[in-house]
């Protein structure tokens, strides 16, 4: 999983990962950071980008978990990148556990390194 989200950072194309109509708007997004932590019975992943489609977090979390059942290969996810394909809305994931953590603007420090369980208690 780690390796497949290793191609998503960078400046790249989403058109695949978005449920905008093609052709609306620039699908082009940099993604700064995707960062993925074991935390028992939890995957916790963080994006951090200058900023999303419409679901697009969802498909690649739902893209990541088909790469880490064996249901894709990391090359395929890359693939994704480079060519539109509606695979990625058939693996959306639930929007449940999806938050926004934070909004962070040029100069400010962002968020440290994932860690831990969120807990609001």
């Amino acid at each position: 999983m780690r390796e497949a989200a290793a191609s998503f950072v960078g400046m790249k194309n989403f058109e695949s990962f978005t449920a905008d109509e093609p052709g609306e708007k620039s699908t082009k997004v940099l993604v700064d950071r995707l960062e993925i932590v074991d935390e028992g019975a939890l995957l916790l992943v963080r994006i951090q980008g200058s900023h999303f489609l419409w679901r697009m977090v969802r498909r690649i979390v739902g893209v990541l978990a088909a790469v880490g059942r064996g249901e894709l290969t990391v090359d395929r996810a890359a693939r994704f990148l480079e060519e539109r394909s509606g695979i990625p809305a058939t693996l959306t994931a639930p929007a449940s556990g999806l938050f926004l953590e934070g909004v962070y603007y040029d100069g400010d420090a962002g968020p440290g390194p994932l860690r831990g369980v969120f807990r609001l208690d």
